[in-house]
């Protein structure tokens, strides 16, 4: 077995109590653990360390009890594959049994444990993600993935098309890690097995899909990583809605998100990024369509129509009364959704606006948190005490009522609506 050939300085992740605690319990009987994949990968490039993934040569059954006699909850999360979740108070820790796999169909597979490090780095899908490192920070590194980090060269681990045809996911994995890790020029050998192997995008669940590409849309180059998957026919079997469009609204979008706007309300956000994606060139059928296939929640399809065909046009140049009604009508999120992809938009045409016209721009973001009006100071019940019977006026002279309220700028205030409602309740309907 190769030795180690990296270190890993000392990180809290790594001297955490929690940390040494599980570590000791998984070494309590002879066996050996290592933290594995994301957690090395990323403290080598000192970058935040968000999950801390183990592996080790004892198997399941005996992970659950050595973690038990510790005083650690153990919970069974994938036993059948080897997997056992360790909690420690807020900490949770993956630990898998090291494994290799017997049989894949494209979307699982079915494995045997191994004691076996090199066998199980072998099963893994880049070389950036196959070192692992003891608690002592000693990194092994049998597939050149330390070269790889250091080169930001995102690379399958032997041969790609192989790697593809075990999991077929690992195709949208390459485009997020190659956005995250990698740098210009992409692995040649990693687009060609994904462009010979892009039909088979088909056979994914909607659910896997939505999450790997919602995670490549709040990745730190999510426009390069699309116009890449767009390049390599990608997006013609997850999203062809947008398989034949450029990215510059999302391009733009992003910018904005950025530091480009200083705003406590606007951060980065994967579903109007997928918005922007979409763009003005789909109509709500084909929307709803994506978000079907997509398998997004009711709340995500709801909010991705609205982005996609917003009920009012946002602009700066809205007068008072018009800002008012689309806030109130809309929310203050929808209306900054709806101002964030209309300013997008705006820079694809001209990205070199004036400051007065940038400095508008944010005004009216600025104005969806501070000049939000009230809700509307009126129910059915104001209409029925006027003594106007159950039936279809008391919803039309609400909504008479409503718009009139709205054209002042939602500023009249109850007495005064009230006031307007007796005048229209006293002009008899229509014949």
């Amino acid at each position: 077995m190769t030795g180690p050939t990296g270190k890993i300085e000392p990180q809290p992740w790594l001297t955490a109590p929690q940390t040494r605690k599980v570590m000791k319990a998984l070494d309590a009987d002879g066996g050996e653990a290592r933290f594995v994949g994301g957690c090395v990968r990323d403290a080598l490039l000192k970058r935040p360390v968000e999950d801390i993934d183990i592996a080790t040569t004892e198997p399941p059954e005996k992970i659950m009890t050595l973690l038990e006699n510790a005083g650690v909850k153990a919970i069974p999360t994938g036993i059948s594959h080897g997997t056992v979740t360790a909690v420690i108070g807020q900490a949770a820790f993956q630990i898998t049994t090291l494994r290799v796999d017997e049989e894949t169909d494209g979307r699982r597979a079915k494995v045997a444990f191994t004691d076996d490090w090199e066998a199980d780095a072998a099963r893994r899908d880049f070389t950036i993600n196959t070192m692992s490192c003891t608690l002592d920070g000693d990194v092994y590194d049998p597939l050149s993935g330390m070269k790889d980090l250091a080169r930001r060269r995102v690379r399958f681990v032997g041969n790609a098309r192989q790697r593809i045809e075990e999991d077929v996911l690992r195709m949208l994995r390459y485009f997020r890690m190659h956005a995250a890790y990698g740098a210009p020029p992409p692995d040649i050998s990693a687009l060609v097995a994904c462009r010979a192997l892009a039909p088979r995008l088909a056979e994914l669940s909607g659910e896997r899909v939505r999450d790997e590409l919602l995670r490549i849309l709040l990745g730190p180059d999510p426009a390069s990583a699309v116009q890449l998957m767009r390049g390599e026919r990608m997006l013609h079997y997850i999203l062809p809605e947008a398989a034949d469009v450029g990215v510059g609204e999302l391009r733009q979008l992003i910018w904005l998100e950025g530091p480009a706007v200083k705003i406590d309300s606007v951060a980065p956000d994967a579903l109007r990024r997928l918005a922007a994606l979409l763009g003005a060139r789909v109509d709500g059928g084909e929307a709803a369509a994506a978000a079907k296939r997509l398998v997004l929640s009711k709340k995500q399809t709801a909010r991705l129509a609205a982005m996609v065909n917003p009920p009012f046009e946002i602009a700066p140049d809205m007068d008072e009364a018009g800002r008012a009604r689309a806030l109130s009508r809309m929310g203050e999120a929808a209306f900054l959704d709806a101002a964030l992809l209309a300013w997008a938009a705006e820079r694809t045409v001209s990205s070199r606006q004036t400051s007065k016209r940038v400095q508008s721009w944010v005004a009216l973001l600025e104005s969806a948190a501070s000049k939000m009006p009230p809700p509307f100071p009126l129910t059915g019940r104001d209409v029925k005490n006027l003594g106007v019977p159950e039936g279809p006026r008391v919803g039309d002279l609400l909504e008479a009522v409503e718009e009139w309220w709205e054209d002042g700028a939602c500023k009249a205030k109850r007495e005064d609506c009230l006031a307007e409602l007796k005048n229209r309740a006293e002009i008899p309907p229509p014949a």
